[in-house]
């Protein structure tokens, strides 16, 4: 489409088998020619909001940058939808050569990969940064960051080699407790009690793997399928807290040593748990009205604009609110009465007189 941001390919031939494979956060498709001709492949990254979704041509959805079409009478099509436009395509069928083992399909190499590095300065970070960094945690992304420490209770700006330099020692402790238990005793145990790098491969797998299709974006009972599944991240009565980056973190309980200075950890107000036969005062912000507008967008963004409009919300009416309370409490001190009341005889001050006002 003309709103594409990927490159055009010299796509040749009357058609083409579609194959994919992933790798953490891309995937890549590769176009074998059912003539002649030599396939080529293209690699994706999809931001926030990109997907693939098969769909009937004549009714393409909004957003569909890239299609391929069936043969079929009549067609349908394989389209790269993207919202808001942060996803991308390049030509070629080399990953990306910064990103890291992936967390679900090479488990072994990405746990080796991270405790044989753990004298980089990357780990010189909170704990919650390093999650994000794709050299180590490809695959790793805002929510699954927060399900994992909050699993395990670690506070998310805790320095990242404190954790896993524990977790090294913890591992080679306990080799040498278990090495007379039989292999299901130590399966069991391992299963049992999970450590941070575990929770990177079995957390995200929770998600892949469930009945419920956690991520369907053309059904909203999914999206709130997806909602209980979350135990921390968007959760009412969790505290968040912008790392150092800008990205929001969702915890419960301390935020830890290095912390951001000067930023206060707020609650997720329990608005989702409220009754809704309960009365409420209309508001009339900005925000207000910028979230009505939000309630109209797919289920599968909407994750990201509640914390979004959360944080403008907050930044509109925060002074108005102070302004209002200041107000009330006057008012409140000086009850207003239908009797009129006695002249009060009052010393006259030098600032009255020169503006010509007696009365006290």
């Amino acid at each position: 489409s003309a709103g594409g941001r990927g490159p055009e390919g010299p796509f040749c031939g009357e058609a083409d088998r579609i194959a994919a494979a992933s790798r953490g956060k891309e995937l890549r498709l590769t176009l074998t020619p059912l003539g002649p001709g030599r396939p080529q492949a293209l690699v994706f990254r999809f931001g926030m909001s990109g997907s693939f979704r098969l769909c009937p041509a004549p009714s393409l959805p909004r957003h569909a940058h890239l299609r391929f079409l069936t043969r079929e009478s009549p067609p349908r099509a394989l389209c790269f939808v993207d919202v808001r436009r942060f996803g991308s395509w390049r030509l070629g069928d080399a990953w990306e050569p910064g990103r890291g083992p992936c967390v679900l399909l090479e488990y072994q190499a990405f746990r080796e990969n991270v405790l044989k590095n753990l004298d980089d300065k990357a780990f010189d970070k909170p704990i919650c940064e390093a999650l994000l960094n794709q050299k180590y945690f490809n695959g790793i992304g805002n929510y699954l960051r927060a399900e994992i420490l909050y699993r395990l209770k670690i506070p998310p700006f805790e320095k990242a080699r404190t954790v896993l330099e524990a977790l090294k020692d913890q591992e080679q402790a306990r080799r040498k407790k278990n090495s007379s238990l039989t292999l299901s005793k130590k399966l069991k145990l391992k299963r049992d009690n999970p450590d941070l790098l575990e929770l990177c491969h079995t957390v995200p797998m929770e998600v892949i793997s469930s009945e419920k299709k956690l991520f369907d974006p053309d059904h909203s009972d999914n999206y709130t399928a997806f909602k209980d599944w979350l135990q921390c991240y968007l959760v009412p009565g969790m505290s968040s807290l912008r790392d150092h980056n800008g990205r929001t973190i969702w915890f419960q309980g301390e935020p830890g040593p290095m912390a951001p200075k000067g930023r206060a950890s707020r609650k997720k107000r329990a608005h989702l748990k409220a009754d809704p036969e309960a009365p409420t005062a209309k508001v009339t912000t900005r925000a207000s009205k910028r979230r009505s507008r939000g309630a109209e967008n797919p289920p599968k963004l909407a994750v990201k604009e509640e914390e979004k409009e959360e944080e403008e919300e907050k930044a509109v009416t925060d002074r108005p609110r102070k302004g209002r309370a200041r107000v009330r409490r006057k008012a409140a001190a000086t009850p207003a009465s239908s009797e009129p009341k006695a002249p009060v005889k009052a010393k006259r001050s030098r600032t009255s007189a020169r503006r010509g006002t007696g009365e006290a």
